[in-house]
C-alpha cells in the first residue's frame, strides 16, 4: 500500500542502527504488518534476537497473531507466543498457587519440560486455547508453562506491563544485568503515557493502614507500634489537607514503612493459610510497591495527599513524566518502535514515553482518497459545562438526527461521558422519537459478550439506520474495525477533554512550571487523542465512505485545527440549517 514502503524501511534502519522510531500513521497504511515483517527479517538475518509486540488491549493482540498467520501462510518459519494474563489462564476458583490449593501445582516441576517440549515440537503459535489444551493434558500450570515457552519463541505478543511495569516484568529477560538484542514494537503506543504513569506511580490509604492495626493488634504489638507510626504521619497530613496537597518529601513516612514491612515478613512466615494472611499478604505488596516508587523519585514525580469522594485519604507518588523510566526498560532490549494513527503531536509523546534525543520520526501519507470522506466542524454548538442543558442537548440532537435522515446506514455518535450521552439520548427521543433510526446505547458495565452482540448489530446490510451512542476514550472508540457499510459516519460531540480533577491540575502546574502549556499537557492533547481515535473508526479500506461530524465551536480556533492531522486538511465548516445540504451532496457524488 501508498505509505508502507517508506514504513518498512524506516523500522528496518533503526533496529539497525539501535534506534528508536515514533511512527504516526493514519488507519488503512497497514502498520502491523510495516512494523512487524521488517523486525521479523531483522530476526531471521541475526541482527536481532526476538520480538516483544506490545499492546494495551487484547483486540490489537488478535490483529498480530493474524499478521503472523499471514506471514506463515508467506514461507515464515517463526515461533509466536500470545502471553495472557495468569487470571484469565488460571483454571481454580481462586488464585492460590500453592501444592494444598491448587492440584495442578502439585507436581507441576515433574511435568512441564514434557509438556513445553511437546510444544516446541509439534505447535508453532501459541495462543490462549492452545496453552489451556496443553496444561489440561499434562496437569500443569497453563501460565507457568508459558512462561517456561517464552525463552523458547522468537516472538511474544503480550501486554505492556510484561516489559514495563516493576511489579509484573518478565525477570528472565528484564532482570537488573539482563539485556538482549530485543525489539519492542508498542502498538496503540499513544496509551501508553497514562499506562505508565499508572505503571510507576503508588498509592496508600489511611483508612488501609488502620484496618491492618486493628486485625494485628491482638496477635503482634511490634507490627502494632510500626503501623501506629504510619498512621500518625497520615493524621498530620490530614489535618493539614482542605482537599489536596502537594509535598516536598514523604522521609520519615517511608522509613516507618521500611519497618512496617520488616515486621510483616516476620509475621507472615509463620501464620497459617487463611483470611487474616490473605489481607496482610494484599497489604504488604502495597507497601512493597509504595517503597519501590519512593526509589524512583525525581523530577518527574509529585507528591500529593488527598481526601478522595468517598471520605478516604490517601498520599500519592505520582509520576508524571514515566518517560525515564519506560526508557530504564527499552534500553534492556536493541530498539524500539512506537506506532498509532494518533501520535500527534509527537514532540509530546516523546517527551512523555521517551528519554533520549535523537530518536526517529515518521508521518506515514494516507492511502485514501480525500472525497472518501466529508469532515463537518459544527460552528455553533458547545460540550463547554457552561452550555449544557436542554437548549444545547437540543442542537446537538439537531445535528445527529440531520445525519440520521441524510444517508440509511450505521453511525456511531461518541460523546465525552455517560451522563451527558444518556441526556442527549433523552432529549433526542423527545424531539424526534426513533422512528427515523434505531438508537442503541453503551452501558458502563458492559461484559464481553454484550459487547460483542452490541458490534453485530453493525451489520452492512441493515434496511434501517442505525445510531449507536458511545463513549469517546472507550470500549468502542478504538481498535474496532466495522469496514465498509458497518459503519457509515461518526458524530463526535466535544473536544474529549479529560474531567477537571486534582491529578489533572497537578499536571497541568507541573508543565506550566516548566514552561510548558500546561492546559495542552493535561487536557487539551489527550482530549484530541480520543477525538482522532473515535473519527478513525470510519475510513478503513479504500472501498469505505463516510462522514466525520466534529461538534464543538472550539474545534474552528487554531489550537485545535492545528492538531488536525494532515488527511484532514479538507473540512467544512457550517452550522444546523446548513448541515444537511453538504450532507446530501456528499452522499449524491
Amino acid at each position: 500500500r501508498e505509505g508502507q514502503r517508506e514504513l518498512v524501511h524506516g523500522v528496518y534502519r533503526t533496529i539497525l542502527r539501535e534506534k528508536q522510531l515514533f511512527i504516526q500513521a493514519p488507519t488503512g497504511v497497514g502498520k502491523t504488518m510495516s512494523c512487524l515483517y521488517p523486525a521479523v527479517r531483522s530476526v531471521g538475518e541475526g541482527i536481532s534476537e526476538r520480538i516483544f509486540y506490545l499492546t494495551a488491549k487484547t483486540i490489537t493482540r488478535t490483529v498480530a497473531g493474524e499478521a503472523f498467520e499471514i506471514l506463515k501462510k508467506h514461507g515464515l518459519r517463526w515461533k509466536s507466543l500470545l502471553l495472557t494474563a495468569k487470571e484469565k489462564l488460571c483454571v481454580c476458583d481462586s488464585m492460590e498457587c500453592n501444592p494444598a490449593a491448587c492440584a495442578r501445582a502439585k507436581g507441576h516441576f515433574d511435568r512441564v519440560n514434557d509438556a513445553v517440549f511437546e510444544l516446541l515440537e509439534k505447535e508453532e503459535i501459541y495462543d490462549r486455547e492452545m496453552l489451556l489444551s496443553y496444561a489440561e493434558r499434562y496437569q500443569v500450570c497453563p501460565y507457568e508453562m508459558s512462561l517456561d515457552l517464552a525463552n523458547w519463541v522468537d516472538g511474544v505478543i503480550c501486554d505492556y506491563n510484561y516489559v514495563f511495569d516493576p511489579q509484573v516484568y518478565l525477570r528472565r529477560f528484564f532482570a537488573e544485568g539482563i539485556k538482549g538484542d530485543y525489539v519492542f514494537l508498542i502498538d496503540e503506543a499513544h496509551n501508553l503515557v497514562e499506562r505508565g504513569r499508572e505503571m510507576y506511580s503508588a498509592v496508600l490509604y489511611k483508612e488501609d493502614i488502620l484496618k491492618i492495626k486493628k486485625l494485628v493488634k491482638p496477635y503482634r504489638k511490634k507490627l502494632e507500634k510500626a503501623l501506629e507510626r504510619c498512621n500518625r504521619q497520615m493524621l498530620e497530613w490530614k489535618r493539614e489537607c482542605e482537599t489536596y496537597r502537594i509535598l516536598p518529601a514523604v522521609g520519615n513516612f517511608s522509613l516507618a514503612l521500611l519497618s512496617v514491612m520488616g515486621e510483616m515478613e516476620n509475621y507472615l512466615e509463620e501464620l497459617e493459610d487463611g483470611n487474616l494472611r490473605k489481607e496482610l499478604l494484599d497489604f504488604y505488596f502495597e507497601v512493597r510497591s509504595f517503597l519501590y516508587t519512593c526509589d524512583l523519585i525525581d523530577e518527574n514525580y509529585v507528591i500529593y495527599t488527598q481526601h478522595d469522594e468517598d471520605g478516604r485519604f490517601r498520599v500519592k507518588l505520582f509520576c508524571v513524566n514515566p518517560a525515564q523510566n519506560l526508557q530504564n526498560c527499552m534500553d534492556k532490549g536493541r530498539s524500539t518502535i512506537f506506532f498509532s494513527a494518533t501520535l500527534l503531536p509527537v514532540l509530546y509523546y516523546r517527551q512523555l514515553l521517551s528519554g533520549r534525543s535523537d530518536d526517529y520520526a515518521i508521518y506515514a501519507q494516507t492511502p485514501f482518497a480525500k472525497e472518501q470522506k466529508c469532515l463537518i466542524l459544527g460552528r455553533d454548538v458547545s460540550s463547554r459545562y457552561t452550555r449544557r442543558g436542554p437548549e444545547e442537548y437540543g442542537k446537538i440532537a439537531e445535528y445527529i438526527h440531520a445525519v440520521a435522515v441524510s444517508h440509511t446506514g450505521n453511525y456511531m455518535i461518541f460523546f465525552p461521558s455517560y451522563r451527558m450521552m444518556e441526556d442527549i439520548f433523552e432529549r433526542y427521543q423527545e424531539l424526534y422519537g426513533t422512528d427515523e433510526a434505531e438508537v442503541l446505547l453503551q452501558s458502563s458495565s458492559m461484559q464481553e459478550d454484550e459487547r460483542e452482540a452490541f458490534l453485530e448489530r453493525f451489520e452492512s446490510d441493515s434496511a434501517g439506520t442505525l445510531l449507536g451512542f458511545c463513549v469517546m476514550g472507550g470500549i468502542f472508540a478504538e481498535g474496532i474495525d466495522l469496514i465498509g457499510e458497518r459503519l457509515v459516519g461518526a458524530v463526535i460531540v466535544g473536544t474529549g477533554l479529560p474531567q477537571v480533577s486534582y491529578e489533572r491540575e497537578i499536571l497541568k502546574q507541573f508543565y506550566d512550571g516548566k514552561q510548558e502549556n500546561g492546559f495542552d499537557y493535561a487536557y487539551r492533547f489527550p482530549g484530541m487523542n480520543k477525538v482522532l481515535q473515535s473519527a478513525g473508526r470510519v475510513i478503513r479500506t479504500r472501498e469505505d465512505r463516510g462522514v466525520i461530524l466534529l461538534l464543538d465551536e472550539r474545534f474552528c480556533s487554531p489550537d485545535y485545527k492545528g492538531l488536525f492531522p494532515r488527511e484532514w486538511e479538507e473540512y467544512v465548516v457550517c452550522d444546523r440549517k446548513g448541515v444537511g445540504k453538504i450532507l446530501k451532496e456528499f452522499w449524491e457524488r
